[in-house]
């Protein structure tokens, strides 16, 4: 599985991408949000998704994971394919998308092109949990979006501490101080929290 490309980006369209890695040129199938955050030209990395249909294999892209993991439980929805997917995630990005799964708002999720009544219902009913237990259960992580914070989960957990007990305490360190601590500062005042 190819999780991530990381090249020059050669060429850009509100729709592809296409990054020169080594002198291959891959194209990726992207969403308004990932092309909105893509500089016009230069380095640049995308997280990846792989969809392998009898006439093609397609590779989509992503600025960053969370993009990728809305993405993945889009297209587990019964009728919803990879490029209803990226309508979506075109059409709102993604804390919009939870956003409206979590408040259960048909209207607006059906106003994107190739979401129809039963398909936005269906959306809402089977990643309403799933995504409302992402967007608190991991706030910290959202809130931060970057390396630091995950290895701060990370060390908590390594030290004993259950994922979802580690999660809220460095949600509390990050409100009372800040989302600029280094993994240290994070893991000790969490640490003085339990």
């Amino acid at each position: 599985m190819i999780t991530h490309i990381q090249g020059v980006l050669e060429e850009r369209t509100p729709a592809s991408a296409v990054i020169d890695c080594d002198g291959v040129g891959y194209l990726l199938q992207i969403s308004l949000t990932t092309y909105a955050q893509l500089p016009e030209k230069g380095v640049c990395r995308l997280f990846t998704h792989l969809a392998i249909r009898e006439d093609a294999h397609v590779l989509f892209g992503f600025y960053n994971k969370d993009e990728r993991e809305l993405f993945r439980h889009l297209i587990s929805v019964s009728g919803v394919g990879p490029n209803t997917a990226m309508s979506i995630l075109s059409g709102l990005d993604p804390s919009g998308v939870k956003d409206v799964i979590i408040s259960g708002n048909v209207s607006v999720l059906k106003s994107i092109k190739g979401v129809g009544p039963k398909t936005a219902e269906r959306i809402i009913i089977d990643l309403r949990d799933r995504v409302g237990k992402v967007q608190t259960g991991a706030l910290a992580l959202a809130m931060a979006g970057n390396k630091t914070h995950e290895e701060a989960l990370s060390a908590l957990v390594t030290l004993g501490f259950a994922k979802t007990a580690a999660e809220k305490a460095i949600e509390k360190v990050l409100k009372k101080y800040g989302p600029d601590l280094g993994v240290s500062e994070i893991v000790k005042n969490a640490l003085s929290s339990f």
